[in-house]
């Protein structure tokens, strides 16, 4: 039998100066966070360390600062705002290698936070929408404290753990955060056309969440053969799965299955996934593993960014040196699509922001991270076209960029490039 005790109790184990793991995005665990978070007045110096979660972070709460740091591996929207606040950090890492903190003792965790369903018969739960680097945490920290909730989905893969393993359990029966899909605009259906162009039947494709995505996989419903290699996937996938047009047949990494690390989508995606064998939840360390990622033929990768420059350099987590987000698995997979055969790699970007500024630019802005490097780019697509810069000098690269941007910014960008040279 696991030991079952209440929230309050559970997150006694905590001290100050700890490092403490939390599982990611729709499975971050809110009771224990809230109970965490509670003990602000007793606790000093802890370190809440993640990746993006989904709902509330109270512990990032400025007035805490003395109680809680966080420190994130890829920054989410509702704790971007510690790192001016000065009580957050930034760790760059690709997410194929998060893991790697843990089990080489770089980031030694003290406790882990996890969210899992109710064990089965024989003692085992599943980590449900989330494994990513939790697997690790779960196996190299000192504590191990599980929310367990009736309303996680059971999930197949590698995310199936032993309650021997936890040390702490408690219960709980309440809803995982859901991320309801948002309609393309028009700009955003024009570009997920241009991408839907790009893609071959019989490819596997890695895309995230948002309105491109969505844009991209409403226009594939007359390919066949796709299959699915990605960090993450939501709704957008269900109906193409149930309409046999991915149905992972061509792939060379888990044939049959569609393969991700974490989920984020509506009830109806979390009810789909429910102890469904088609989907493969696996630690990040093989789903973002550039070696088996590029074993799939015809692999391709769809991601975004925040700004990219006429030679090509592509910023996704910075606004200047103002840090927006993160590296991720963008270049995990960048260069996994470009080493398969007959892979594609795609960035994916309106032609300006919502202020109807640039993002085709002369230069990357004083600061900017550059998370795709020129020498990595292939394919740049806006709602004015595909450039392919793959094998183009810095002078074509030039045109083709200018040529897909905004046609109001098009001349002041080649004439600002051509100054700066």
């Amino acid at each position: 039998m696991y030991r079952v005790v209440n929230v309050h109790e559970a997150v006694e184990v905590i001290k100050s100066n700890d490092r403490v793991y939390v599982q990611a995005a729709a499975a971050a665990p809110q009771l224990l966070i809230n109970a965490m978070t509670n003990r602000h007045d007793e606790l000093r110096n802890v370190e809440v360390c993640h990746l993006h979660v989904e709902g509330e972070a109270p512990y990032a709460n400025p007035d805490y600062r003395d109680s809680f740091h966080v420190n994130s591996f890829f920054i989410g929207k509702n704790v971007r705002h510690t790192l001016s606040e000065g009580n957050g950090s930034y760790t760059p890492v690709f997410l194929s290698e998060l893991p790697l903190l843990f089990k080489r003792n770089i980031l030694p965790l003290d406790v882990a936070l996890i969210h899992v369903s109710v064990p089965d018969k024989h003692g085992y739960c599943s980590l449900g929408v989330s494994v990513e680097a939790s697997l690790a945490a779960i196996d190299n920290a000192k504590i191990v404290i599980a929310q367990v909730n009736k309303q996680m989905p059971r999930t197949h893969g590698d995310g199936i753990i032993h309650c021997s393993e936890i040390d702490l359990f408690v219960e709980c029966d309440e809803p995982i955060p859901i991320h309801e899909a948002i309609t393309p605009t028009e700009t955003e259906t024009k570009i997920g056309s241009y991408v839907a162009n790009l893609i071959e039947d019989n490819s596997t494709l890695q895309m995230g969440i948002g309105s491109i995505p969505n844009a991209v996989l409403s226009c594939l419903t007359n390919h066949k053969g796709l299959g699915l290699h990605t960090e993450m996937f939501s709704d957008g996938v269900i109906d193409l799965i149930l309409n046999d047009v991915i149905n992972g047949n061509h792939k060379y990494i888990s044939p049959g299955r569609a393969l991700t690390t974490f989920l984020i989508g509506s009830k109806r995606l979390y009810d789909y996934v429910d102890d469904n064998p088609f989907v493969e939840m696996r630690a990040c360390d093989f789903v973002n593993d550039v070696y088996i990622i590029k074993q799939n033929p015809k692999m391709v990768a769809i991601n975004s960014a925040i700004e990219v420059d006429v030679t090509g350099q592509v910023c996704a987590d910075s606004i200047g040196s103002k840090m927006f987000s993160g590296v991720g698995g963008q270049m995990d997979y960048i260069r996994g699509a470009s080493l398969s055969e007959g892979g594609k790699a795609i960035i994916a970007l309106p032609s300006i922001t919502r202020k109807g500024i640039s993002r085709i630019v002369p230069c990357l802005k004083p600061g900017a991270g550059v998370v795709t490097t020129r020498a990595h780019v292939h394919y740049i697509v806006t709602e004015y076209g595909v450039a392919n810069l793959y094998g183009k000098t810095i002078k074509e690269r030039v045109k083709a960029l200018v040529n897909i941007a905004h046609p109001d910014h098009r001349e002041s960008i080649d004439k600002a490039y051509f100054e700066l040279i």
